[in-house]
């Protein structure tokens, strides 16, 4: 009885942690360090934590379309080339090599993709046709894809839909093979209105911020099982970006309508229960926080502004 009780104070401490908590990050103001080179709107930041890179993708005239700096905030190098409008963008790391992978909502010829570049912007993989905005009919014809997600073992996840028709999660095999696909246009249990980002925990559980039902949905990474869904924490402004903390204790979560980054305590395995928000970070208004990654070493959040036109990097205190 006493080990009982024990446990459940722990799960009691563990989903509402106490009201009057300190700020948990804080502004790294030193990030970039010069700053002009943002010369567009910036939707979408990338880490590499294993050789200490971040990548930025901007949309714009004449601008570079992916940025790459230094973890210490130094401009590196930038590049253009098959981007349009990029929308998310993430850095995979295997044993012999690191790719970008970058999501293209774009109306011409390159967009309506998914394509993965070498770390110096060649081009390597394009999935999708470019410039043909899919029907969710053929699994890998996209319509304006929101984000993805690779592991380490080279499954990805894709959810395809930033508007257009498609509103789904898709598993794909390292030979971009579907393996099972989740949704179409709706409110119900599965289903998504603008699946907008997209990460894996490591429970096996794939979180999808569920932009305009205002809500995440959960799915078991290996059948596509609807597992749950947080709704209860998104009432004043719908998820825009999921991503992990490097511990896993908690998730992330961008609202750009009301410039915040909520931080919800992750919940341990087998119980998705609902979402407790034990902090947050404030940031000012017209913002916009856009989609948001974590470097997995330090801890350090990156956040690509769209209204502010930059990324911001916030570190653990």
């Amino acid at each position: 009885y006493v080990f009982l009780y024990s446990q459940v104070l722990k799960a009691f401490d563990y989903f509402y942690p106490s009201k009057g908590q300190q700020q948990m990050y804080k502004l790294d103001i030193s990030w970039p360090k010069i700053p002009e080179y943002f010369t567009g709107q910036t939707f979408c930041v990338a880490v590499d934590s294993l050789h200490g890179l971040v990548y930025v993708g901007q949309r714009g005239d004449d601008v570079p379309k992916v940025l790459v700096f230094s973890e210490e905030g130094y401009f590196l190098y930038s590049w253009n080339d098959t981007v349009e409008m990029p929308h998310g963008i993430f850095v995979l790391n295997t044993a012999t090599d690191s790719s970008v992978w970058i999501t293209d909502v774009g109306a011409g010829k390159y967009g309506h993709t998914v394509k993965q570049y070498s770390p110096s912007g060649k081009l390597l993989q394009i999935l999708g046709t470019p410039g043909n905005a899919g029907s969710s009919l053929n699994p890998i014809q996209f319509d304006q894809p929101a984000e993805i997600f690779v592991e380490e073992s080279g499954d990805m996840y894709v959810v395809d839909g930033d508007g257009g028709m498609n509103n789904r999660l898709l598993k794909l095999s390292t030979d971009y093979k579907e393996i099972w696909l989740s949704g179409e246009n709706g409110t119900g249990i599965g289903q998504f209105k603008i699946p907008h980002s997209v990460t894996v925990d490591r429970y096996g559980r794939v979180w999808v911020a569920d932009r305009d039902n205002k809500r995440i949905q959960v799915f078991d990474k290996v059948t596509g099982e609807w597992l749950g869904a947080w709704s209860s924490c998104f009432s004043e402004d719908g998820p825009y970006s999921v991503r992990f903390t490097s511990d896993y204790k908690y998730l992330i979560v961008a609202q750009m309508n009301i410039n915040r980054l909520a931080i919800l305590a992750a919940p341990p395995v087998g119980i998705i229960g609902d979402c407790a928000i034990v902090n947050a970070i404030q940031l000012a208004d017209e913002t916009k926080p856009h989609l948001v990654d974590i470097d997995m070493k330090s801890g350090a959040i990156y956040i690509a502004e769209i209204g502010a036109q930059q990324v911001q990097k916030y570190i653990p205190i």
